[in-house]
């Protein structure tokens, strides 16, 4: 089966969605599918792929969309997947026409999009506004969406990462082609043996009986670090043996670096400096943020906007078996239970937060109880095996 895949983001950009992409062409192609992947112009080592790159889009724009097509149509797909965040296509409309290129081209070869956040934050021009109203006339409402445009509609499936995101989209288009399979950990995992524990701590030079706390994964502001800073800087009062390490802790290229340099600033007014480690980056391909997660003994992720599935940051710690705290939005989505896979906090309470952790810290029988239900979110809803069988199951329809 040949599988077109269609992503502007891919490493080396350092953001969520390149990661998923690179990981999940790795894993298609290891079952031994025929996978060539359509992504923006980069300087790229492709030979250590086992699939074929073609970094050929200078931009995603509407003098790039003949190139876009030549593409489509010279590549000859038995399906094709559309991996899509709008910030990563220049914040541009003409991608989400893609569809229907590919529908004329090929009419009977199945299109799936990807949808990787829940926002669209495009600034459009006046000669895009204006080319968007007179195809929304062209074509009908019924096949035209402003913001989609024919994502929505002539897509054979529609993935979601997330259920409240596939809940929104639910909103805009309601023929039953929606479905979720959520991002599983972004890395390569090492064993679970107390080696890779002890290698972990040894690099991270903490004390054998130091009890160790995790953030892992992008620093932006949704991600609410600030709230567990604040709840480090509590428990330091009481606790000495308490150390905070944040894994991996770059910005990515899509976001400002004013928050992780407030942050550097936060740790040193709130006197945490010295309890707080960064490993920074470190390479994409190795075990290293594995190991690390192997040395910890919690693992937070104070969202402000609550924990949801496409958190591949969770994914991970929940692969590696590890108590995790995170927070509570305006609802939960169906596979987090409270006191069983993880805690639950209120966002931006570092008072709950900190209480969150010492409870922890005392009690291995509860650690152990969501330890257990880490494994077992991970085993159900973020397993690769069960991610690729699904993606296929869609490209497949």
């Amino acid at each position: 089966m040949k599988i077109l895949v269609i992503s502007a983001a891919f490493p080396p950009l350092r953001a969520g969605e390149a990661d998923h992409a690179l990981h999940l062409c790795q894993h298609l192609g290891e079952r031994g599918l025929d996978v060539h992947v359509l992504t923006t112009r980069r300087n790229i080592e492709t030979s250590r792929f086992s699939f074929k790159l073609y970094p050929i889009m200078p931009h995603w724009l509407w003098p790039d969309l003949p190139r876009l097509a030549r593409f489509l149509k010279n590549c000859s797909p038995d399906a094709v997947l559309l991996i899509y965040s709008d910030r990563d296509y220049d914040r541009h409309p003409m991608i989400t026409f893609a569809p229907s290129i590919s529908k004329n081209f090929f009419p009977s070869v199945p299109f799936v999009t990807q949808l990787e956040t829940e926002y669209i934050s495009r600034q459009a021009s006046i000669f895009t506004r204006a080319t968007l109203k007179a195809m929304a006339r062209f074509a009908g409402p019924q096949n035209f969406d402003y913001v989609y445009g024919t994502l929505l509609l002539k897509s054979d499936r529609v993935i979601a990462l997330s259920e409240r995101h596939l809940a929104k989209l639910a909103e805009r288009f309601a023929n039953g082609k929606g479905l979720v399979i959520p991002p599983p950990a972004l890395m390569h995992i090492c064993p679970d043996n107390s080696a890779s524990r002890l290698r972990g701590r040894e690099a991270l030079g903490v004390e054998p009986d130091d009890f160790l706390v995790a953030y892992y994964g992008y620093v932006y502001a949704e991600k609410g670090i600030e709230t567990l800073f604040k709840a480090l800087q509590m428990l330091n009062a009481q606790r000495s043996n308490m150390r905070l390490v944040m894994i991996g802790g770059n910005k990515g290229e899509n976001h400002s670096s004013s928050y992780l340099d407030g942050l550097h600033r936060l740790s040193k007014q709130l006197g945490i400096e010295n309890k707080t480690l960064w490993t920074g980056e470190y390479p994409g391909d190795s075990e290293e943020a594995s190991l690390y997660l192997r040395a910890v003994d919690v693992c937070v992720f104070p969202f402000k906007y609550g924990v949801t599935l496409n958190r591949s940051s969770l994914a991970a710690a929940a692969a590696h078996g590890l108590p995790i705290i995170t927070t509570k939005g305006n609802s939960v989505e169906s596979p987090f239970v409270d006191q069983e896979n993880l805690l639950l906090c209120p966002p931006e309470d570092p008072d709950s937060l900190a209480k969150a952790i010492a409870s922890l810290m005392d009690n291995q029988t509860s650690c152990q109880r969501l330890r257990a239900g880490a494994l077992k979110l991970a085993a159900e809803y973020f397993s690769w095996d069960k991610a690729v069988e699904h993606t296929l199951a869609a490209l497949s329809q």
